[in-house]
């Protein structure tokens, strides 16, 4: 199960959508995001949020529109992305793909990042990916892991999400490393690329956060 979850980040930053409308996807939107779905005549078959992005015209067409929708009201706890996706979590799909989650308010992006860290609190086995026009981010526990080239997405950066990563080995790569660690703020491991059709990283301790990204 997959399922694409559609926040209310700008416009300009969302990825031609149609390349994810797959049969087995299911759309999630999120507060503005559902107005921006069913502009693009893709129903969310659920949606969350306070609304106080949208003006009353929009709220009416998206009331029209939505069948389950889950109103809040803007004091809360949590944030409407954050409610969406512990609810996507608790679906147990394989995977989770956030859209208009980056851009705007940088409070927003850096929340949204750190919702990355939910499918580990939860103990869930989702991948979870932000994805934008420029970017695609996701997060890792210490392991190997393989990585294929995407030639759209040609840099890839490491960036530590925790105080401590180490023994980070880079395979494939341009800059390639070897059983190194590196510090929360550090920037050795900014705009890397593979050289061959896939490379590997590897690490025994911290929090990863993997950006693929273009100019």
């Amino acid at each position: 199960m997959i399922i694409n979850i559609l926040a209310g980040g700008p416009e300009g930053l969302l990825p031609d959508l149609s390349e994810y409308l797959v049969d087995d996807a299911f759309w999630v939107g999120v507060d503005r995001g559902v107005y921006h779905l069913l502009k693009r005549n893709i129903t969310p078959a659920i949606a969350f949020g306070d609304f106080d992005s949208v003006s009353s015209e929009e709220l009416m067409f998206i009331e029209d529109r939505v069948t389950e929708l889950k109103k809040f009201k803007p004091e809360k706890d949590e944030t409407d992305m954050e409610l969406a996706l512990n609810w996507a979590l608790d679906q147990n799909p394989s995977i989770i793909r956030l859209f208009g989650a980056t851009g705007g308010r940088l409070d927003h992006l850096f929340a949204n990042v750190h919702l990355l860290l939910n499918q580990f609190k939860e103990k869930k086995s989702a991948n979870i990916c932000l994805i934008d026009r420029y970017n695609i981010i996701f997060i890792k526990e210490p392991g190997s892991y393989h990585i294929e080239k995407m030639n759209s997405k040609k840099y890839i950066s490491f960036v530590p999400l925790t105080l401590n990563v180490r023994n980070l080995t880079l395979e494939g790569f341009k800059f390639p490393l070897k059983n190194h660690h590196i510090s929360l703020g550090s920037t050795l491991c900014i705009s890397n690329e593979l050289i061959s059709d896939y490379g590997t990283f590897s690490f025994s301790e911290g929090i990863l956060i993997v950006i693929r990204s273009h100019d």
